[in-house]
């Protein structure tokens, strides 16, 4: 962790997997994104996994070429096993996204960076997964992620 409390990382797609199966995202006890937008998680996806201390909060960046389509999602569990990976994720303790929106919101503007907040831990500490994926199955593309611990 970097002084002002930012970890950057560089990284690409093609360093990431295929994943096929994306229902488990709209499962009820994981609440990830809705089924309609599935089509923005079909590329390869990337997972970095982290330790999340005790109240502890998460701010997730990610910034991709300009004119990429990305998305990114994160989510919290107590101990990371290979049950509760995507794509056989049961449950989470919570699952947020962002990618690109399909209409315009009111008094909002969006760019190529996406951003994930309210990944936190109160008084038990959590494990975190984060992952970068690009939307209509790219296979590659050059990205930041960058992950401010507020705590």
């Amino acid at each position: 962790m970097n002084p002002d409390g930012v970890t950057s990382v560089e990284g690409n797609l093609s360093q990431g997997v295929d994943m096929t199966d994306l229902s488990w995202a709209w499962n009820s006890s994981v609440a990830c994104f809705p089924g309609t937008q599935a089509a923005k998680f079909t590329g390869k996806h990337v997972l970095y996994a982290l330790d999340l201390p005790a109240y502890t909060e998460l701010e997730i960046d990610l910034i991709p070429d300009k004119t990429a389509n990305f998305s990114l999602y994160a989510y919290e569990v107590g101990t990371i096993t290979d049950g509760n990976i995507v794509p056989t994720l049961p449950q989470c303790i919570r699952c947020e996204a962002d990618y690109k929106w399909d209409y315009k919101v009111k008094g909002k503007t969006q760019d190529h960076t996406r951003h994930v907040r309210d990944i936190l831990a109160i008084a038990n500490p959590y494990q975190v997964i984060i992952e970068v994926v690009e939307a209509n199955g790219l296979k590659e593309g050059g990205y930041r992620l960058e992950v401010k611990r507020k705590g």
